[in-house]
């Protein structure tokens, strides 16, 4: 069967934000993220752009290349809101779609064509969302979720774009390779010391060439370069909460062990979150003393997935916990509302060094494992607990340390 996937992406999703509530914000220069000097860019108005501002970028840098823009320190959870607005209105006429991120989804359009056409229904659906929502919003169509990302790229801002089967490659050859998902800017100077800066380049090198260079990397480049990666939609659901806990195997009233446990259980939690793209709003702590009865305490916090307020939040919940001071048989830790959203919309009262930690933290865990990088604090847990990675569809887990 003809596959029809959708790639829509809310324009400029903070700063249309922060226009809908306020009117007077239109057409004016915007940015969105840390108001300090140290803080970073999260999200910027296309009126921005000609200054060379992105996201990412140090605020104070984008306060000197444009000092005329508005800075707006942010609100994530009045964003979640309206991606939930727009998420309501997808999941109620599409059977299968994937959310992305707070700002972005896919949705499997396929075998439509027989009784509405794929793209009258996906522009009817975006009409729909920009009425209701208020927010502008631009999509791809084509055969698979790469090239639909790249012609959404292509349509902005608030436009769209479909690329009819057998167009592929003509549609990528004149595109510059950035635009290639998964190129990164480490991989672009790789690329362009060999001379390849536009799509139609890769297109006619050899698979083995690009391998030979990039590795695992440059085959799925090449893939995408000629239009044929076909990753899956993984269809959406909600996760509500992600928890684990720890039963010892002698009760225990050492609270420098227990502290060890469950900084340990927060770090890895928050790390959990950061790889889904997803975001708490609640963090509980959970004691089960030795005579079986049970506490916890929870609190509401700004929606986040970064370690530094986390586990200072959990610490702060056990303290207030802790106060019997019997012998514990068992701890857990919890972080629920949780929502759909990367890291980068935690960074309006973060520094620029605290962005690159956490993407210099997570980039090797994710390549050696978990437990490859820990803070020093909970280097003494050894085993923690075993819980499911919710966003992945991995295995259980084992969160584990082994002392030197």
């Amino acid at each position: 069967m003809k596959k029809n996937i959708l790639h829509l992406d809310l324009d400029t999703f903070f700063v249309s934000c922060e226009r809908l509530i306020d009117s007077r914000l239109q057409k004016k220069p915007l940015l969105v993220g840390g108001t300090g000097d140290r803080g970073v860019v999260a999200a910027c108005s296309y009126e921005t752009r000609r200054f060379g501002i992105h996201s990412g970028m140090s605020m104070k840098i984008a306060k000197r290349l444009c000092p005329e823009a508005t800075v707006i320190r942010g609100n994530t959870g009045t964003y979640s809101k309206f991606s939930n607005i727009v998420t309501e209105i997808i999941k109620e006429k599409v059977p299968v779609f994937e959310k992305a991120s707070i700002d972005e989804f896919y949705a499997d359009l396929s075998g439509m064509d027989a009784f509405f056409g794929s793209y009258k229904y996906a522009s009817e659906l975006r009409q729909r969302i920009i009425k209701e929502s208020g927010l502008p919003i631009s999509f791809g169509l084509s055969q698979n979720k790469i090239v639909s990302k790249v012609a959404t790229g292509e349509a902005k801002p608030n436009n769209q774009l479909k690329i009819d089967q057998g167009f592929e490659k003509s549609f990528l050859a004149p595109l510059s390779i950035r635009k290639i998902p998964s190129v990164g800017e480490k991989t672009y100077k790789i690329l362009r010391n060999l001379g390849v800066d536009k799509v139609k380049v890769v297109q006619e090198m050899p698979l083995e060439m690009m391998m030979s260079v990039l590795g695992a990397n440059g085959r799925t480049i090449w893939k995408r370069a000629n239009g044929i990666d076909n990753p899956p939609i993984i269809a959406f659901h909600e996760r509500k909460s992600l928890s684990t806990e720890r039963t010892y195997n002698r009760d225990t009233i050492d609270v420098n062990k227990l502290k060890e446990t469950i900084f340990a259980m927060a770090e890895n939690l928050a790390y959990q979150l950061r790889k889904g793209d997803k975001l708490t709003g609640t963090i509980s702590v959970k004691i089960r003393y030795a005579d079986f009865n049970t506490y916890s305490k929870q609190i509401k916090i700004p929606y986040t997935s970064a370690d530094h307020i986390i586990i200072p939040k959990v610490l702060e919940l056990f303290k207030k916990l802790y106060n019997r001071r019997l012998l514990i048989r068992l701890v857990g830790v919890k972080v629920s509302d949780i929502v759909s959203g990367n890291y980068q919309i935690n960074l309006f009262d973060d520094t620029e060094q605290m962005l690159h930690l956490y993407n210099a933290m997570d980039t090797i865990r994710n390549k050696y494992g978990e437990l490859s990088v820990m803070r020093a604090t909970s280097m003494g847990a050894k085993t923690i607990g075993r819980f499911s990675n919710p966003f992945s569809g991995e295995p259980p887990l084992v969160l584990a340390h082994r002392k030197q």
